[in-house]
């Protein structure tokens, strides 16, 4: 059974992924008006990943003997300067959702909810993973500069970016 302390906190997250997923979207829209397919492709796969950890949390917290709360969501940001720009509040948003994750972590641990604490895990591990994508793929960008053709190519190749955690079973 989960305490009321952990409740609040995992539906907390639930809202936060599920505005994760409206950020990514968002960015997808934006690139793919721009012309960039592929950076656009990569971004709808990150919304489907993020709405899918949202309903891991919610499995979870249901499973628990919790009740999972859908909220009002934040209306995401859906114009950016550049695709320079959109990465860099894509790494700055990934970081605070790995703060958000760590918070919910000492809680479990301060709750003596081991089985939280033990669940929370893959979500450790897995902002571990985001944050690492997308400083990779600022670090081409950089490296891209004002190029066009160099564009082109990032563009086409993102596509190509394996994200492990994709294919996410909610319901395990």
């Amino acid at each position: 059974m989960l305490s009321k302390t952990i409740e609040a906190s995992l539906n907390s997250q639930v809202r936060i992924e599920a505005e994760s997923s409206q950020i990514y979207l968002a960015m997808a829209c934006w690139a793919e008006v721009k012309g960039l397919e592929g950076v656009a492709n990569f971004m709808y796969a990150q919304s489907d990943e993020e709405r899918e950890h949202m309903l891991k949390l919610i499995k979870f917290i249901n499973e628990r003997g919790g009740h999972a709360k859908v909220s009002e969501l934040k209306a995401p940001n859906v114009t950016f300067g550049s695709f320079k720009e959109m990465f860099e509040k894509l790494l700055e948003h990934e970081i605070f959702v790995s703060q958000s994750i760590n918070e919910l972590v000492h809680i479990s641990l301060e709750e003596r909810d081991y089985a939280t604490h033990n669940f929370l895990q893959w979500y450790v591990a897995e902002q571990i993973e985001e944050e690492a994508v997308a400083r990779n793929i600022l670090d081409k960008i950089n490296m891209i500069g004002d190029d066009k053709g160099g564009l082109y190519l990032f563009d086409r190749d993102i596509q190509n970016l394996t994200v492990t955690t994709t294919a996410i079973d909610p319901n395990a």
